[in-house]
């Protein structure tokens, strides 16, 4: 009996040994490694964040639709975008593709408040907008230095600040990757001196402030080229120096003046005459009347029985060639109304020059 109680005891232990044997060891404790500091660079961008974010807004917008059955009509989300503050009125800059089409529009600030947008003033030919919003009492956050794009380097660093697939408040970095650039606009001209970024832009940056390292603006971020329909490294943004020119007017008038000859074309039937008579530049096919471009005798082309005779053709602005209806309405628009530009003009194969003095457009 004794026997047998010791050698139970034995089994008991060399089962309980081996099962210690196979237990999971304990993990190991680490010691967390001090970082350091940051680096001045990363310092920069997170000042330079801290110091944009509270002026970047997220725009949602809605629609109405009517439904053809019992035509009830119904307000729909339609997409959302980006924005910055302006001024202490409460007034947004965002991209006019952003509130196209949208009956209704509502900004969220940073810090949480919301608030039903009315809009102000839009130029889609520069893809520009602006929202008001706020009332008695808004307190507006600080608004984001004003830079210049026209000392803009390639190569040079930039932040792009927005809300790309909804996901609010983020920050992108990137270089300048090339200037003037331009991009073909349903809604008139092409859009010209564009700054092509590497930046990250998704849809829901359009509207969003692109930054230099000083964290000024130079630029609002408008587009992207991809194929997938997501960000390739190749955004673009309308630059400070065109938002300084039209934004104030949109504000003012709701609108944006541009400045005119005094004259009237068709791309289509410029094509036309370009290749019928092998002349290069933009066909007058109008002169408005008491217009500069009366006062400047400017000849139009005439309707014979033959087809059309052509006038007086723009072959340069300011010493620079024009061969496109978008390039001349485009580099107008680098002038103001009342200012003077020398215009060249061919006509039975002879040039001559003459100045005329810019009018406020329709």
């Amino acid at each position: 009996m004794i026997i047998l109680i010791v050698i139970n005891l034995v089994l008991v232990l060399a089962v309980g040994w081996l099962l210690f044997l196979q237990s999971p060891p304990k993990g190991e404790l680490r010691i967390v490694t001090p970082r350091g500091d940051l680096g001045a660079d990363e310092r920069a961008t997170i000042d330079l964040f801290g110091n944009a974010r509270a002026s970047v807004v997220f725009i949602s917008t809605r629609q109405r639709v009517s439904d053809l059955w019992n035509r009830n009509i119904y307000s729909i989300p339609r997409g959302s975008g980006s924005g910055l503050v302006w001024d202490q009125v409460g007034n947004i800059v965002t991209n006019y593709h952003v509130i196209e089409g949208a009956s209704a529009a509502q900004v969220q600030l940073a810090d949480g408040r919301q608030f039903n947008a009315s809009l102000v003033g839009a130029s889609p030919e520069h893809d520009l907008a602006v929202l008001r919003i706020g009332g008695i009492g808004f307190s507006a956050p600080a608004q984001i230095p004003i830079g210049t794009s026209s000392g803009l380097q390639v190569g040079q660093n930039v932040f792009a600040i927005g809300n790309p697939f909804g996901l609010d408040w983020t920050l992108t970095k990137g270089i300048v990757s090339a200037l003037d650039r331009s991009l073909p606009n349903e809604n008139g001209p092409d859009i010209r001196h564009l700054i092509q970024t590497d930046a990250a832009i998704n849809p829901g940056n359009s509207g969003g402030p692109l930054l230099d390292s000083n964290g000024r603006l130079i630029g609002i971020n408008t587009a992207i080229y991809s194929p997938s329909g997501a960000s390739a490294g190749i955004g673009f943004a309308v630059p400070v120096d065109t938002v300084m020119r039209v934004v104030p007017q949109l504000i003012t008038n709701g609108r944006y003046i541009r400045p005119t000859l005094g004259i009237e074309s068709d791309e289509d039937i410029n094509d036309l005459l370009k290749r019928a008579s092998g002349t290069d530049g933009v066909f007058i096919l109008r002169v408005d009347p008491r217009s500069a471009a009366e006062r400047a005798a400017l000849i139009p082309a005439q309707r014979t029985r033959r087809g059309i005779a052509p006038g007086d053709v723009i072959v340069g602005l300011n010493g620079e060639p024009v061969s496109r209806l978008g390039d001349l309405l485009a580099r107008l628009d680098d002038f103001e109304v009342g200012q003077k530009v020398k215009l060249t003009l061919s006509r039975d194969g002879k040039e001559r020059e003459v100045s005329i003095e810019l009018e406020p457009g329709s």
